[in-house]
């Protein structure tokens, strides 16, 4: 399951950000873009997200991963499609088997939401003793 590996990337790269940051008390979500073509389980990668951010700046963290398309270009005759799942790369226009693949294996960080400050302190009611 390279879900794993990729949550436990993801979570690094963030995690380097916040400290460049240096008020970061809690990260509230991340935003992944993610190629149809990538070979990602979005349902694998938010279980792996949730249980590797234990213990880290982004605990409770919400994960949202966007999908982006896979598009391809003939090379002889220039048209633009579509690839879909599972990916049709020859083209559908000329059936031209030399095809260039523009997008559809991303995996990048879109956007983090993090909280900066201080991090509050704990107040507590004192306890009157019995007397």
């Amino acid at each position: 399951m390279h879900e794993m590996s990729i949550a436990l990337a993801v979570i690094g790269e963030v995690e380097a950000a916040a400290e460049r940051a240096g008020d970061v008390t809690a990260v509230r979500s991340v935003r992944l873009e993610v190629g149809e073509l990538a070979g990602v389980v979005p349902d694998a990668l938010s279980f792996s997200f949730e249980l590797a951010c234990a213990g880290t700046v982004l605990e409770g963290a919400e994960l949202v991963v966007g999908t982006l398309p896979g598009r391809a270009r003939c090379e002889p005759c220039a048209h633009e499609w579509a690839v879909g799942m599972p990916p049709l790369l020859s083209c559908p226009r000329c059936d031209g088997g030399t095809t260039e693949l523009l997008s559809g294996r991303e995996l990048r960080i879109a956007d983090v939401r993090w909280e900066t400050g201080p991090t509050p302190e704990a107040t507590r009611e004192p306890i009157l003793e019995e007397r």
